[in-house]
């Protein structure tokens, strides 16, 4: 190809683009997902050329939230690709969210070269990616692409940071060759605790009656390692919300601490006397700002990252420690001392408990459907029964954010996106989509509230051009439901909408849609379920569901106590 280099000339042959690309794709980047112009369509392209799919978004925002998604749920990398200036800023909400989570993924951006000074692109693009918590990280010259390129993909993966890689458009076009795969030793250090801590946690361990694990992001591939020592001191388990699914298949697993806990695993929870979290932040969210923690609850936190022991709450005990290995080492300490296991929280009327009404599909409901309106658990519980259970269900955010979180049950750990550590709405569709890209063989369902579908629509265009079968279930009040319920006395006109046929405009992008305002109404969604288990159904779906007001949401009142 002939580009032109920083002197003006043109130069023949690869450039540094051409090496960046390769290179991303050589070190495993495993899809990318991007919108494509003049400064970065030769870096997208060399990735295409190395073998990492491509996906064109409608908008960079969706491209963001989609390869963070897609990173979450496939354990690979997921890569951005962005033009300079517009492009990045375009993606910055769904770039803050990916860093606040610490997802490991590579947003690969131009930048404008050093010299242009007035370029309508220019901006402060490491100013700006550090503001919101990511690592601005850079090619320097096509004598260090290889390296620079290698640093920030180690980067990402080794501490688990969202890493914004920027090339200059100058540098991109210079002359540059790298000879065969590019190979580096890209994996994660595994923190073996020491010895003494290990002993301390087993005798902590030892003194509870009414041990509780939560588990969180960190602890995602810990499952097994965490239910054998939770069954061996008598702990329940429960996780994170965005760790759900984990211990799916646990008699004692009470399901989401947090804002999202039933009744029964709420109670559970607030009566243990030792809590601890595994890779798990113990937030306000997850401890219901400290709610279901009792007066005397012990508590104890295992982190990888020693900035995380004690961040959110006061702790007893904090642990540096991958939480896989210190849960397989205090469990040897165990062992080691212990001729059985104590029965500690994990009696026959615990279990019975937990059978019978920690998860909110058994907790009855009071229908408050109507004529022309459906409750949203009523909606959601007959949705569970009809979709297929191997799903992965992602969610949007708003006041109806804990019905698909708590009536749709999922799997396993892969089967729950949750992309709301910035607490954005709008973000539900590009997550579902992401989701789908990283577990193909899984159906994708999102739940997400008209105002947070309608702000991400362009992307619906998206899923139906990749032929994904999508359920979007659209929780409509007409209404940005949140701040209703919240300022209740208040003028709402700010935040109510006429009534918008979404089932309709969901035809007009491709998809195919149906209004549901009673159960009757679900007949179709039955009928696309069919279609979707015999043939694949590479159309998606959008239930345009016309809901009943819940008066607020207890969820709610957890979001809005922190603002």
């Amino acid at each position: 190809m002939t580009a032109t280099g920083a002197s003006g000339e043109p130069t023949y042959g690869p450039t540094v683009a051409d090496v960046v690309g390769r290179v991303l794709a050589d070190l495993g980047a495993g899809h990318v997902f991007g919108v494509v112009g003049s400064g970065n369509f030769v870096l997208t392209e060399a990735l295409r050329r190395g073998g990492v799919p491509y996906t064109a978004t409608r908008h960079e925002g969706g491209a963001a939230t989609m390869a963070d998604a897609y990173t979450r749920m496939s354990g690979r990398v997921g890569v951005v690709s962005l033009h300079q200036g517009c492009g990045l800023t375009n993606a910055m909400t769904g770039i803050g969210e990916a860093a606040k989570s610490r997802t490991p993924m590579i947003v690969l951006t131009a930048d404008s070269p050093a010299a242009a000074l007035r370029s309508n692109f220019r901006i402060d693009q490491d100013a700006l990616v550090r503001s919101v918590g990511a690592v601005s990280d850079r090619v320097y010259s096509a004598a260090t692409a290889v390296a620079d390129v290698t640093r920030a993909f180690r980067t990402a993966v080794t501490q688990r940071r969202t890493v914004v890689l920027n090339v200059a458009i100058d540098i991109a076009a210079a002359a540059c060759s790298v000879a065969g795969p590019v190979e580096a030793a890209v994996v994660p250090a595994r923190v073996r605790p020491d010895g003494a801590s290990v002993a301390r946690l087993a005798e902590i361990l030892r003194a509870a009656r009414r041990p509780v694990f939560v588990a969180g992001r960190g602890a995602r591939d810990a499952g097994p390692a965490l239910a054998e020592l939770a069954k061996a001191c008598g702990a329940l388990v429960a996780t994170s919300a965005v760790a759900n699914g984990l211990f799916i298949d646990d008699e004692f697993a009470l399901g989401i601490s947090g804002g999202f806990s039933s009744p029964a695993t709420a109670e559970l929870i607030t009566g243990a006397d030792l809590i601890v979290g595994w890779g798990c932040a113990l937030n306000n969210w997850t401890m219901r700002h400290g709610r279901l923690i009792g007066p005397d609850t012990r508590i104890v936190q295992v982190d990888d990252d020693i900035e995380a022991l004690g961040a959110h709450r006061p702790i007893e005990f904090g642990m540096l420690g991958d939480c896989a290995a210190t849960a397989r080492d205090v469990l040897a300490e165990l062992r080691s001392s212990d001729s059985a296991g104590a029965i500690g929280y994990r009696t026959a009327n615990t279990a019975d408990l937990i059978a019978k009404s920690s998860r909110w599909q058994d907790v009855p409901v009071v229908d408050s459907s109507t004529a022309d309106r459906i409750d949203p658990r009523v909606l959601t519980i007959a949705l569970d029964e009809i979709l297929p259970p191997e799903r992965v269900v992602s969610i949007d955010s708003g006041n109806f954010m804990g019905y698909p979180a708590t009536h749709l049950s999922v799997p396993d750990e892969l089967g729950f996106c949750f992309t709301q550590a910035f607490q954005s709405i709008g973000l539900g569709l590009h997550t579902a989509i992401g989701a789908a890209f990283a577990q193909p063989h899984r159906l994708p369902v999102l739940g997400a509230g008209d105002g947070g579908f309608l702000m991400a629509i362009a992307e619906l265009e998206t899923a139906v051009r990749a032929g994904l079968p999508l359920v979007a279930i659209v929780y409509n009040d007409s209404a940005y439901g949140a701040e209703v319920h919240h300022f209740g006395d208040a003028d709402h006109t700010t935040v109510r909408f006429p009534e918008t046929d979404i089932a309709a405009i969901a035809g007009g992008f491709g998809a195919a849609g149906v209004t549901v305002r009673s159960v009757e109404d679900l007949a179709p969604v039955r009928a696309w379920v069919e279609g979707y288990r015999h043939a694949g159904q590479p159309r998606p779906l959008v239930i345009d569901a016309k809901i009943t007001s819940d008066g607020g949401a207890w969820w709610l009142a957890e979001a809005f106590a922190g603002h």
